[in-house]
């Protein structure tokens, strides 16, 4: 039995059960994969201030996101082709989500509908927004997400156009997997997969496929992301889709105090500061190094929060020092569903709460909302 004790432990868990056409959609960036590597390594250059003789007890990580009460502040991002790391991926995750008390974000892309997801879960859910070239489309997706609940929406600015990402080119990614012979043979090796994709219907992109006009075969993933995805969307645009949506809006992919501004000048409740995980603009700053800046030009205006890179605990209180109220998490939370499903997504939250916890403590804290830049030094 494999004993689950680190984020790495589930990964490596991932990688034996889960095929690798969807392993390289998770795990590759686009180019060189520079701006990949340096969401993690820009984490290693903050170190922490250890501090001794506290009283550190109690101790608590509960706070809001978007008025939103949260046991940590971390929320699952959303993450395309879900249903394909695990079967009835975003069901699974949803759940383990509502039952640890952190938000959940269904993508545009995924595989269960936004309607199968809301007849599996007792608590709002938040849906992330790709503005299609069909508005009326993209008009009724927002709808739709207000129909079943959703307690957010999270509009995604940084893919207006897909980014080259040479593993899914290489791999022939597409949902469900073509059955060619290295794909049959690959599969053949991942039984418990297998078997799970079988046993459900949920197979295609469930808020796309029968409702977006001209939308049947879906099957090149990237051909139709480049067809269909809006590269003018601009500001009025976004507007329009503020006075659509009455609910708290979340901006995702700022990574820029000019775009951060402008987003706080049309009603939004927060910004996720957001580089796609490295798998858009390739040389581009990583999201931590750029976090200071736009927590300072926005100051108390608008929630900041941050995505790419985080792996650990030590990363949320990393984050938060520098600004962001909470973070989203991607990869790990594919790791966690691709190694166990419900289970595993449970494990990867557990993680992250004892090692976000622990090292609040130990640089001498019991409130996440005490830390500050002055827990924090940055190595050279």
């Amino acid at each position: 039995m494999t004993v689950i004790c680190e984020l790495a432990d589930l990964q490596r868990l991932y990688h034996r059960r889960v095929p690798r056409m969807f392993q390289g959609y998770c795990e590759s960036g686009s180019w060189t994969q520079q701006t990949l590597a340096l969401n993690r390594t820009d984490f290693q250059r903050i170190l922490f201030r250890q501090r001794v003789a506290r009283d550190l007890e109690p101790r608590t990580l509960a706070t809001t996101l978007v008025g939103q009460p949260v046991r940590m502040p971390v929320a699952l991002a959303p993450v395309g082709l879900l249903g394909m790391q695990h079967p009835d991926g975003e069901i699974k995750a949803a759940q383990a989500a509502e039952d640890f008390g952190v938000p959940f974000t269904l993508s545009t892309m995924s595989i269960c509908s936004i309607e199968t997801v809301a007849r599996h879960t007792t608590k709002p859910f938040w849906f992330q927004l790709y503005v299609q070239r069909d508005r009326d489309f993209t008009r009724k997706l927002i709808e739709r997400a207000r129909a079943v609940g959703c307690s957010a929406l999270v509009l995604t600015l940084d893919l207006q156009m897909i980014g080259k990402r040479h593993a899914d080119h290489r791999n022939g990614m597409t949902a469900p997997p073509r059955l060619t012979l290295p794909n049959l043979i690959d599969i053949a090796r991942r039984p418990r997969w297998a078997l799970g994709m079988l046993a459900t219907r949920n197979r295609g992109f469930g808020n796309i496929q029968g409702c977006a006009t001209g939308v049947e075969d879906m099957r090149d993933l990237m051909q139709w992301t480049a067809a269909s995805f809006d590269p003018k969307l601009g500001w009025d645009d976004i507007k329009r889709y503020r006075e659509w949506w009455d609910g708290p809006l979340i901006i995702k992919g700022i990574m820029e105090a000019e775009d951060a501004r402008a987003c706080v000048a049309l009603g939004a409740e927060a910004i996720v500061v957001s580089n796609h995980g490295g798998r858009q603009l390739d040389g581009a700053r990583s999201s931590i190094s750029v976090l200071p800046e736009i927590a300072e030009a926005v100051g108390g205006d608008i929630e900041v929060w941050l995505d790419s890179g985080v792996r650990t605990g030590q990363d949320v209180i990393r984050a938060r020092a520098l600004g962001a109220r909470g973070v989203m998490v991607g990869r790990p939370l594919v790791y966690g569903l691709g190694a166990d499903g419900r289970a595993g997504v449970t494990r990867m939250l557990e993680i992250l709460h004892e090692e976000t916890e622990l090292t609040m403590a130990f640089i001498g804290h019991r409130d996440i909302a005490e830390i500050t830049a002055a827990d924090i030094v940055m190595r050279d």
